[in-house]
């Protein structure tokens, strides 16, 4: 697990969307919060525009940092969020990565530049970890909030405020009903119920556009995730030049044609030339492609293609066994029916022993 402070900023809603955004954080399958500051107030730099709240969280993670990146980029779109050329203009919500374990790598920003310059990132992430070092500087955090930095921040007090980060209940005044994940989303699902002929008020469903907001935004999480980012640098030389498989890589998916789930297992196989990647992530390579709306078909030549494309190997060989829900719930209703695909580049395709050696380790014999 890797230790991570993130800085938390908005100026639109700052009430309402500060606390949403620790919410989703907290909520993310991911991650863990493991500490909040107090909120700041500070003016807003290089424009006339309105004040923000500012807050610092810890995180404990399993992801590399351009996908835990991705992922708080998800969370700033799910409220909202749009980015612009005026790095300055006023958002709904900022979630930036500020210190990543020790890494130290300026092209991808971390640590944060900006923890030496502004106040509004310095002050509240002392307060979570300032005792932290900071690579490269030779200064902890604590060190760094106490120099003279802009711009002036104020401390809001609790009777100023309707939150309160750095509490367990700091939500309670919202309450379940006042949650939201994505409001314009919400909306559509709520919509979308009324045409069903459901109440949308009922006790039972007043909480569904909630949930499936956020859902859905948990199963196609890999619109936000590139390649480079799931890969994360874990490719590495290696003279070996036998076959490398991983079976029965557990996966869902979404139809695209009715918006119902496929699941199934991929089994996915490598002959390296002069480089391997590591094991876990043949299963984010899969995964990245999966959580998208789909066709089984695509999704086969599209884990092989990035394979070659990210590790130009001998061959790879892809097979995804699945399930349709829309072909067992709906249509024919088939419960026992299961779709094989396979995609097959380089020796895997042109050699038969090669295919034959794969095949059988799959367990799906040629005929």
């Amino acid at each position: 697990m890797s230790r991570v402070l993130v800085s938390l900023g908005s100026n639109v809603d700052r009430e309402t969307n500060l606390p949403e955004a620790l919410r989703a954080l907290q909520q993310h399958p991911e991650l863990t919060v493991v500490d909040t500051s107090c909120i700041f107030e500070s003016p807003s730099v290089g424009g006339d525009y309105p004040p923000f709240y500012n807050a610092a969280v810890i995180l404990e993670t399993e992801l590399g940092p351009d996908i835990l990146k991705a992922a708080l980029r998800g969370i700033e779109a799910g409220l909202g969020r749009i980015r612009t050329d005026d790095k300055n203009s006023p958002r709904q919500i900022d979630l930036d990565v500020v210190l990543f374990d020790d890494i130290e790598d300026s092209e991808i920003g971390i640590p944060d530049p900006n923890l030496s310059e502004y106040s509004y990132i310095a002050v509240p992430a002392a307060e979570v970890a300032g005792d932290w070092t900071v690579p490269g500087r030779n200064k902890t955090v604590a060190e760094i909030a106490k120099q003279s930095l802009p711009p002036s921040l104020r401390k809001v007090p609790m009777a100023e405020q309707d939150l309160n980060l750095s509490s367990d209940d700091a939500f309670e005044e919202y309450g379940p009903s006042d949650e939201t994940f994505n409001p314009r989303f919400e909306a559509l699902v709520r919509e979308q119920l009324e045409i069903l002929g459901e109440d949308p008020d009922r006790e039972g469903v007043v909480r569904t556009p909630f949930r499936v907001a956020k859902s859905l935004a948990f199963l196609t999480g890999g619109y936000t995730q590139s390649l480079k980012e799931v890969i994360n640098n874990a490719i590495f030389e290696s003279p070996d030049s036998e076959m490398v498989m991983l079976k029965d890589i557990e996966f869902y998916s979404m139809c695209e044609h009715h918006m119902l789930p496929f699941f199934g297992r991929a089994h996915v196989a490598y002959i390296p030339d002069g480089k391997v990647i590591g094991v876990s992530k043949l299963a984010r390579i899969v995964d990245v492609f999966a959580r998208r709306m789909q066709i089984q078909e695509r999704l086969s030549n599209q884990v092989a293609d990035a394979l070659m494309e990210c590790l130009s190997p001998r061959g790879v060989g892809v097979v995804m066994e699945a399930a349709h829900l829309c072909m067992l719930m709906r249509g024919v209703q088939k419960q026992n029916s299961e779709m094989i695909t396979s995609a097959l580049r380089g020796s895997f395709r042109e050699d038969a022993r090669t295919r034959s050696e794969f095949m059988n380790l799959v367990g799906h014999e040629l005929r």
